[in-house]
């Protein structure tokens, strides 16, 4: 095999990758939203995950990109590890589809699908139409690569090679053949393309079966390098996620006796009618099938030796994000879906603040202030370091509905930061009240009681709504009435104050502190209302106030 056969191999591989890599891409951004919202519905049943699955990574066609997925949406809290497992068994069958279209040869359409492809991508009106273009470019250049890599100037040559065909007939090392199937996926970075690589060999240099098992199981061993690589350093879920994947894949070595089954192999070589592509094809499908048969039903087994395995972490600061996970970030959906989980759990700290605080002012006591403040402290961090990955989001490639979604987030954790600085004045009022001995009329008391519940209704109800995405008219208009009914109750008992202070029933003081809370509590309203109307689908109605 000469320079030359080396180069054009290589060009037909890099075709391969870049074409498979051009139409994953493709399909994440035509189909990945509706993959999220189908793992998103999966119940407990292991059976349904596990169909999920093959659905999924068939569509995607990469069942690593589908645990990584997986990964951010069980630091999301989407789904919890049982969920996940069924889903990372059926991943690893739908990826075999890329092996079977292989098998079949469809390279003849490929020069076709370019120039389809290339004309959607290129002159497409609409986005969901380059899309389109892409997968079907990605997919045309994919199989003219292999046509390449497969042709008499690359891999075509192996067959009157007397070297190779006396090495591969004498060959009969597992342990190496295992290796060699790790090596080559670890450096290729997806075992679909390894498989296909195989494919070729076998196709062009009539690679023993048996031999081709051993390649087949170390590539499947060798698939999960990219994930143990994005799981290092990562949260405790996506090292277990990981680890589910590792295990899966690492059971395959005990298949490695079928390559000495004579039975199996007569089978294997009678279906295929002695094509070696389809010979690889089959037995890639079957060591998986045979896998998810054996582990299915030990789900959740499996799900306590990896909490074995991987214990949770104690952490000494709060001053961390319990979901995003920043080693994590190959799938903006999930992605997107980590952020949306934080800036909840940035919710209802500020809620749970501002009810702290009020309850402080009506009890006249200081028992909750050093929590108000520590929790005032997170809510800061959370503001600034969730804006900084969410620019860090957007500066990659990301769909228009997400990109909606997160510019509506910049909004919202805005609007929070800011009731939790006004949660901080109404305990700082509190302060001041009982250091001053202030003493409040009991007419004064009951108004910032009756505000006080109006106001976390309208909080309440407004974080449900962006939670849930949905903010109807009819809701609309009611969230509305009660921010009308907060303007209302802040200037009507303003109006009652000043009439106290002209019957000398309030001292001056107070009513300065008395004032200045009144204002607290009206401007949480308008901020509430703000976090309500994010929930908007009308791009123009954002409102800041």
């Amino acid at each position: 095999m000469g320079i030359n056969n080396v180069i054009n191999l290589l060009g037909g591989l890099g075709l391969f990758l870049f074409g498979m890599k051009y139409m994953s891409e493709g399909l994440n951004q035509v189909a990945g939203s509706k993959m999220k919202n189908l793992l998103e519905k999966l119940t407990r049943n292991r059976f349904k995950g596990f169909l999920l699955g093959v659905l999924v990574t068939a569509v995607i066609q990469s069942s690593s990109a589908t645990t990584v997925m997986l990964m951010g949406f069980l630091n999301a809290g989407v789904m919890d590890l049982a969920q996940a497992t069924g889903v990372i068994i059926g991943s690893n069958i739908g990826t075999t589809v890329t092996a079977v279209l292989i098998a079949i040869d469809v390279s003849a359409i490929a020069p076709i699908c370019i120039v389809i492809g290339a004309a959607l991508a290129l002159f497409g009106k609409k986005q969901k139409q380059k899309y389109i273009g892409q997968i079907i470019l990605g997919f045309g250049i994919l199989f003219f690569g292999l046509k390449y890599m497969s042709g008499e100037n690359a891999m075509g040559v192996l067959k009157t090679s007397e070297s190779f065909q006396s090495f591969i007939t004498s060959f009969n090392n597992p342990i190496l053949g295992i290796l060699i199937g790790i090596a080559v996926c670890s450096v290729l970075q997806s075992s679909s393309a390894a498989i296909g690589v195989l494919q070729m060999l076998a196709l062009s240099g009539g690679v023993p079966l048996n031999l081709a098992i051993y390649l087949i199981i170390g590539i499947n061993i060798g698939s999960v390098t990219p994930l143990v690589l994005s799981a290092i350093g990562a949260k405790t879920n996506a090292k277990r996620a990981a680890f589910v994947y590792f295990i899966f894949n690492a059971i395959l070595i005990f298949l490695t006796p079928l390559a000495y089954f004579k039975p199996f192999l007569n089978l294997v070589e009678t279906v295929s009618g002695g094509n070696g592509s389809v010979e690889v094809a089959i037995c890639h499908i079957l060591f998986k099938v045979i896998t998810a048969i054996v582990l299915l039903p030990f789900v959740p087994q499996i799900v306590k030796l990896s909490e074995m395995v991987f214990k949770p972490k104690e952490h000494e600061s709060a001053m961390r994000f319990i979901y995003i996970d920043k080693k994590i970030t190959g799938n903006t959906t999930a992605t997107v879906l980590q952020i949306g989980s934080e800036v909840e759990r940035m919710a209802k700290i500020v809620r749970n603040n501002f009810v702290l605080a009020c309850e402080s002012y009506i009890d006249c006591s200081l028992e909750n202030e050093q929590q108000i403040r520590d929790n005032e402290e997170l809510v800061n961090w959370l503001n600034h370091n969730i804006s900084d990955f969410m620019v860090t989001v957007c500066s990659q490639r990301i769909d228009a509905e997400n990109s909606e979604y997160i510019g509506k987030l910049f909004h919202v954790i805005t609007d929070l930061e800011r009731i939790g600085d006004h949660a901080e004045n109404i305990l700082n009022r509190t302060k001041t009240t009982i250091e001053g001995g202030i003493d409040f009329s009991d007419a004064s008391h009951k108004e910032v009681q009756v505000l006080y519940e109006t106001v976390l209704e309208l909080l309440d109800r407004s974080i449900g709504a962006f939670l849930n995405k949905k903010l109807p008219d009819y809701e609309e208009h009611e969230l509305h009435a009660l921010e009308d009914k907060i303007d209302n109750l802040t200037l009507e008992a303003q109006d009652n104050h000043v009439q106290r202070l002209k019957e000398k029933k309030c001292h001056t003081s107070a009513g300065v502190v008395y004032t200045k809370l009144l204002q607290d509590l009206e401007r949480v309203g308008d901020h509430a209302y703000n976090i309500a109307w994010a929930a908007r689908k009308d791009k123009n109605l954002i409102r800041q106030i």
